[in-house]
């Protein structure tokens, strides 16, 4: 499965934020903004997710395995 494959160094959030922004526009800017805006909550609905996720495993299953702390 690819998702057992290690991510690439530098992810595409890491690299955004060494873009030099000087050639954007004050709207560009703005649209720019408002997209990672909604990456956030993106990522925090993931995140959150995840959590309930993994909550209800320890509920079920009774916590995390021997040798893999939290």
């Amino acid at each position: 499965m690819d998702e057992d494959l290690p991510r690439p160094n530098g992810d595409l959030a890491s690299r955004l934020s060494t873009e030099p922004l000087d050639s954007y526009s004050h709207d560009e800017l703005n649209e720019r903004i408002q997209l990672l805006e909604a990456e956030v909550v993106r990522v925090v609905a993931h995140r959150d997710k995840a959590s309930k996720h993994r909550a209800a495993a320890e509920a079920l299953f009774g916590g995390s395995p021997p040798g893999n702390p939290r």
